[in-house]
């Protein structure tokens, strides 16, 4: 049987691949030292729409873990964001995190934020309706690097399967966002003063670092410092690394 987080990873990475064509191209199983069986998997995959596509899954029962993450990255110079989504569930307790992630600073580039991020809201402020205020742990640093129409929640299995309805918002948003593009004015306002690629390379590096998000150093523990590397270098970078 298909637990919760699995079946929210399956059926998003499946309207992925209803975006453009994705090639697999790279696939890892990855072990512990738990045992001789596979704990997760990590594979890439190539598109021209999306740079790349990052997924991450890590299932070991004997520790309550059942996480699947998806990372979809536009390309080095588009100011289109990234798309990301976690489903876990771990020690019993259920767990998400969506969000589109800026290519630019939000804060500087109104227009861009109007573009982007601000058809979110009416999504964003029903969220709070249903998941209340029953945040998952996740640090200001963390916060910084992503955008304020981040979801991450705990929630319970009722909740957690009224999350579909949420992703679906995003990812229709964002896919139409990639289908249309921004506007030369939305763009030109961004270009103005920022290398998107330069920008993007720095959030990622910082974004995926050990010293900001705890994640990494539980990651390491279970699957070993040389795959935790990997997927760390596959996230980071467009191209593709192994």
């Amino acid at each position: 049987m298909t637990s919760l987080p699995k079946g929210l990873f399956d059926r998003t990475l499946a309207k992925l691949e209803g975006v453009e064509d994705l090639k697999l191209v790279y696939g890892d199983d990855l072990f512990s030292s738990m045992g001789p069986d596979s704990v997760g998997r990590l594979e890439v995959r190539t598109g021209t729409k999306l740079a790349k596509v990052v997924t991450i899954s890590l299932v070991v029962p004997q520790i309550g873990m059942d996480s699947h993450m998806i990372f979809a990255f536009t390309p080095n110079d588009s100011a289109l964001p990234h798309f990301t989504l976690d489903s876990v569930e771990a020690g019993g307790t259920l767990a998400f995190h969506l969000d589109l992630v800026p290519r630019a600073e939000l804060a500087s580039h109104l227009a861009y934020v109007d573009a982007v991020f601000e058809p979110l809201s009416p999504v964003f402020e029903r969220s709070k309706e249903v998941f209340g205020s029953l945040r998952a742990a996740i640090g200001p640093r963390q916060y910084a690097m992503m955008s304020p129409w981040m979801l991450v929640n705990r929630a319970d299995e009722e909740q957690f399967k009224a999350f579909d309805t949420f992703v679906d918002d995003y990812f229709a948003h964002w896919s139409a966002l990639l289908e249309s593009g921004l506007s030369e004015e939305v763009l030109a306002s961004v270009t103005a003063d920022t290398n998107l690629a330069a920008r993007d390379r720095l959030n990622r590096t910082n974004l995926f670092s050990p010293e900001v998000d705890p994640v990494w150093e539980r990651v390491t523990r279970l699957v070993g410092q040389e795959a935790s590397d990997k997927m760390r270098a596959e996230l980071i970078h467009n191209e593709v690394q192994g």
